[in-house]
């Protein structure tokens, strides 16, 4: 009973201590929301595909591929494809944020583009 409990109580306090770290202001006033723990059931080709979403004055600023298990041509078809799409984009309820994928990385694609949104939604509801 007493090791069901400790495990209990250590699998809380890190789920506490993720969803800390799941976004961060900067000095500048940039919210930074990263979607490692966010989007761990959002999966590319070969696994999950965090980013860190760059927000400003409810603008996105960047968006950020992290370390995953994807292909490094996957990850710079998209990283130059597709992520330069959001910059500059207005976030805010009910709006949607499609952007087109990169043809060759559909997977990948599909994940960041939802990477994406699940970062947005958190922005939107913690700021």
């Amino acid at each position: 009973m007493k090791k069901i409990l400790f495990m209990a109580a250590t699998l809380l306090l890190t789920l506490t201590v993720q969803a800390d770290n799941v976004m961060r202001k900067e000095k500048d006033g940039t919210y930074v929301v990263n979607t490692t723990t966010l989007a761990q059931d959002v999966e590319g080709y070969n696994g999950p595909t965090p980013v860190e979403v760059y927000i400003k004055k409810n603008k996105i600023v960047k968006v950020v591929p992290l370390k995953s298990q994807e292909g490094p041509k996957y990850v710079a078809k998209v990283k130059n494809g597709m992520l330069p799409n959001y910059e500059g984009m207005k976030v805010g309820k009910n709006k949607k944020y499609e952007v087109d994928g990169v043809t060759g990385a559909t997977f990948t694609s599909d994940a960041v583009r939802e990477n994406v949104k699940r970062g947005i939604d958190y922005y939107l509801k913690h700021k």
